[in-house]
């Protein structure tokens, strides 16, 4: 057995981590929304039409795998995209599901 196999286990139960993170269309749509600037719940919210309690449950669960991050101001707290390379993977994705499409 290699001695990196350890690693290699808890790195893929990460990866899943994440994917599972990007694996709902709600989710997908508020990265995207995040990409462009931070938004606040209430915000969300009017732009998705989802109740408050799926928008924070969703932003709870890209939090937790670190794709969102916030800012308070004041009694506000803003969400924004934690980390930018979560689109380039999303446009690859979407460029995939593109070619699949295309092709039949």
């Amino acid at each position: 057995m290699s001695a990196n196999l350890p690693f290699c286990i808890a790195n893929n139960q990460l990866h899943a981590h994440l994917c599972s993170a990007i694996s709902d269309p709600v989710r997908i749509r508020l990265l995207y929304l995040l990409a462009e600037h931070p938004h606040t719940v209430s915000q969300l919210i009017d732009t998705l039409g989802q109740p408050q309690s799926s928008i924070s449950r969703h932003l709870g669960i890209l939090r937790a795998a670190e794709l969102v991050r916030t800012r308070r101001d004041g009694r506000h707290i803003y969400y924004s995209l934690g980390d930018g390379r979560v689109i380039q993977a999303l446009e690859i994705l979407r460029a995939i599901l593109h070619d699949r499409i295309s092709a039949h």
